[in-house]
């Protein structure tokens, strides 16, 4: 049975469609992110599953029960917003336990709920304190305590972690991976940022425009994306995208001499004379040994040092490209080197549809 069920969501404003049919089909004890740029739609969607925004078209299902036209309070959701929504007024225990003390939870019940949760959070010791006695992180941990005591069919999340540091982003990070761990709960997750998304989601819908790009799990996102766009969002160096023209022999790069291996899942007979965007990921990119025949010959612009790894731009012909390697790879500006990285590594897409034009 689906957790969630949204079909073929639509939303209006005027002339202006910012969904444009969203079908996605949730499972119990799934985490699904929905990550986009600003203005793709996402947090649209989520106000919709939350009954904060009625849709144009389409259905909404939360246990096979359509919700359209439900309360929020009474769709069995919880949600936790990027600004918190803490009652400044309430201790840390009242804060959790409002929504119960609403719904007239006997007291008893309600504190052993406040208390069980406060320890899955490790926010024990602050719940007489009040949230302007807290830091960011903690009343992040309360926002999502106050979610978690309701122990709803579905968990969203609106940008949750937007508001903090990269190190207390890094840390809660974590703590929703280990708490999604542990309770198994169903979780709809908003954000920009992918490496949230690459790390917390079992399955990621790329949205743009209004659209879902892909849907798949974060594994497949990062190793098979179905579109340029998907490709150029996902990654951090983005991936490498060249133009190219597939002929006989291979695919011939723009403004170079250089003819890249055709991969052996593409279909070289039916693509021969089709222009083509040849993506390649940063870190499938390393220095050609001398007994190895290299796949790319590039003038080094920028050598950058992150601690983990060497990130250097460089140019094939009137192209950039970016490879990311060993931290003590030895590089100076201005140099020529000679690159290769396997063939499996390169993805290539139509430059009109945007779509992989993969075989199968």
């Amino acid at each position: 049975m689906s957790a969630l069920e949204i079909r073929n969501v639509r939303k209006r404003y005027g002339e202006v469609e910012t969904l444009k049919g969203i079908d996605i089909a949730l499972e119990s004890g799934e985490f699904l992110v929905l990550l986009g740029s600003s203005g793709c739609g996402k947090s649209t969607l989520l106000n919709i599953i939350a009954g904060l925004s009625e849709p144009s078209g389409g259905d909404i299902l939360i246990g096979e029960r359509s919700v359209l036209g439900v309360h929020p309070k009474d769709r069995d959701i919880a949600m936790v917003f990027q600004s918190y929504a803490l009652y400044p007024n309430l201790t840390v225990a009242r804060n959790i336990g409002f929504g119960l003390e609403m719904r007239r939870v006997p007291r008893a019940e309600r504190d052993r709920a406040v208390c069980d949760t406060a320890r899955l959070l490790q926010i024990e010791d602050l719940l007489e304190r009040k949230p302007s006695q807290l830091s960011g992180g903690q009343r992040q941990r309360v926002a999502i305590g106050r979610a978690l005591v309701r122990d709803p069919q579905v968990f969203l999340f609106d940008e949750p972690l937007s508001n903090l540091d990269a190190k207390l982003r890094m840390e809660m990070r974590t703590e929703l991976k280990r708490l999604h761990q542990m309770l198994k709960t169903t979780v709809v997750y908003v954000t920009h940022d992918q490496i949230e998304a690459m790390t917390l989601a079992t399955r990621i819908a790329v949205m743009r425009d209004g659209r879902i790009e892909q849907l798949a799990t974060p594994e497949e996102i990062y190793d098979r994306p179905a579109t340029l766009y998907v490709a150029g969002f996902v990654g951090s160096p983005p991936m490498n995208i060249l133009d190219a023209e597939v002929t006989a022999s291979g695919l011939k790069l723009d403004g170079c001499e250089e003819v890249l291996p055709l991969p052996a899942a593409f279909d070289g007979t039916a693509l021969a004379g089709r222009r083509a965007k040849v993506g390649i990921r940063p870190e499938a990119m390393r220095l050609a040994a001398e007994s190895e025949d290299p796949r790319l010959t590039a003038d080094i612009e920028v050598v950058e040092l992150t601690g983990p790894e060497l990130v250097t731009t460089a140019t094939v012909g009137r192209q950039r490209i970016t490879a990311c390697l060993p931290p003590r790879t030895a590089l100076g500006t201005g140099s020529v080197h000679a690159f290769t990285f396997d063939e499996t590594a390169m993805h290539l897409f139509d430059p009109e549809s945007g779509r992989s034009l993969k075989v199968g």
